[in-house]
């Protein structure tokens, strides 16, 4: 869920994948830790590049290995909490991608319920870096929220990698 700004920030797929690596080694060190991570941050890359849905479930199914034929409701009946990598980022994705807009995407994402504020991190990265600028009353509701120097460092990121 931290990798999201490796997605906006780097101009290369394999500078991407490389710095996905580098976010996550620190604290989850293991093969499914890395692929979810890089994962995550090719999906945000190849959505800010103008790929389209399709393009980008192909590609990270056949990169990754990840299972995204499927949908928020054939999803939503069985899961459960979990915090594993392979049980997050693919339904993540697939929130992203049965999704319409921004907010729709973040409601897919808590609406399947177990470690919602991981999934909706995930899929909201993605989302953004797919729809482009969060609607006008999130962004308002973000910012009453943060503290002035989160606010700040959120600001200074946008302005030099969120185009």
């Amino acid at each position: 869920m931290r990798v999201s700004p490796v997605g906006f920030a780097f101009k290369s797929e394999e500078k991407v994948l490389q710095e996905a690596k580098k976010t996550v080694e620190v604290s989850h060190n293991h093969s499914e830790g890395i692929k979810g991570a890089q994962a995550t941050a090719l999906t945000i890359f190849l959505a800010i590049k103008g790929n389209k849905k399709e393009d980008i479930r192909s590609r990270i199914e056949e990169s990754f290995d990840y299972d995204l034929d499927r949908t928020v409701d054939e999803i939503r009946p069985n899961y459960s909490f979990d915090v594993s990598f392979q049980g997050t980022v693919p339904e993540a994705i697939i929130s992203f991608l049965d999704s319409e807009t921004y907010e729709d995407a973040i409601r897919n994402a808590i609406s399947l319920g177990g470690d919602s504020d991981t999934l909706a991190c995930i899929t909201g990265g993605i989302a953004e870096a797919f729809y482009g600028e969060v609607e006008e009353t999130i962004k308002q509701e973000v910012k009453r929220r943060l503290s002035p120097e989160l606010l700040e460092i959120l600001e200074k990121f946008r302005e030099n990698y969120v185009k």
